[in-house]
């Protein structure tokens, strides 16, 4: 994670590079934004927010990258991106009721580059705590010593969740009390199931690119989600969390694939590789049960 670059330039160059400076000006505009509102309508925040985050990151990446293709939440879907061997995947504000929300700092930008079938570049801004998470670089800074946007401390999971000290078999140890962050709206009840079979607490948090940024800094285990989720959700996430060398998959264990004709990628576990054997065996036995 690194600090976000107030007043920085976009870098035109190398796509983990632009990527990131995308993700950060775009969340600065949003910052921006969110304090000319002063407690205004939150609705009309909001909208505004999702409008004007999307032309900036739509129109920088016309400019920039002219001849690769754009999906995002909040533009009209253009076929012509199933032939394009290079497809900029974005959310321009993830967590948009959060950010209508005055306080809260669970939102997010996303911003990811798909290339032939895999994910290259990808960051995750959380404007509201001046970081940024990107597949630029891949060394920590310390975090802030809570789960973001929920005052919840975080000591005692930063080692678990970077697999320093984790049993080569995934187990937990006694002491450890998992802690996994689900929607603060709709947690899903695979997840409820999943905590309450390992004795897991769970952390309700607004938008994914935050609960994702949660598990890749050490504040939380891992990030179980189903239901409801389009690939502009956990591309930008996904990316950051691979390069970090941690496990993202569906929640039965298979690959997580973007660029397709329906963007519905409904399910994700991110969490760290030691961990992700007992997490997908314990959501295996609960969707059997459930179902």
């Amino acid at each position: 994670m690194r600090p976000m670059r107030y007043g920085a330039c976009v870098s035109p160059g190398n796509d983990h590079l632009l990527a990131r400076d995308l993700a950060d000006a775009a969340g600065q505009r949003l910052v921006a934004l969110r304090a000319a509102s002063d407690g205004g309508d939150p609705g009309q925040l909001r909208r505004d927010g999702d409008r004007q985050s999307h032309e900036f990151l739509a129109a920088q990446l016309a400019r920039l990258r002219p001849g690769d293709a754009l999906l995002s939440e909040e533009g009209a879907d253009d076929p012509a991106r199933l032939a394009a061997s290079r497809v900029w995947i974005v959310d321009p504000l993830d967590g948009t009721r959060e950010f209508g929300e005055p306080g809260r700092s669970d939102w997010a930008v996303h911003v990811a580059l798909w290339e032939r079938g895999e994910l290259t570049a990808g960051a995750v801004s959380l404007p509201a705590q001046g970081q940024t998470l990107s597949t630029a670089g891949t060394g920590v800074t310390a975090g802030t010593g809570v789960v973001a946007g929920t005052g919840v401390p975080a000591e005692g999971h930063a080692a678990a969740a970077s697999g320093d000290g984790a049993p080569a078999d995934g187990s937990v140890p006694a002491e450890a009390k998992l802690r996994l962050v689900v929607s603060r709206t709709r947690p899903p009840a695979i997840a409820v199931a999943v905590a309450a079979q390992l004795g897991a607490e769970l952390v309700p948090m607004g938008s994914a690119g935050a609960k994702a940024a949660a598990v890749i800094t050490g504040a939380a285990d891992a990030y179980l989600h189903s239901g409801g989720q389009y690939e502009w959700d956990s591309a930008a996430p996904v990316a950051v969390a691979l390069a970090r060398g941690l496990h993202a998959s569906r929640i039965d264990g298979s690959k997580l694939r973007y660029n397709q004709a329906d963007p519905l990628l409904p399910d994700i576990l991110i969490c760290p590789a030691p961990l992700a054997g007992l997490l997908l065996a314990a959501i295996s036995a609960q969707r059997h049960r459930l179902e």
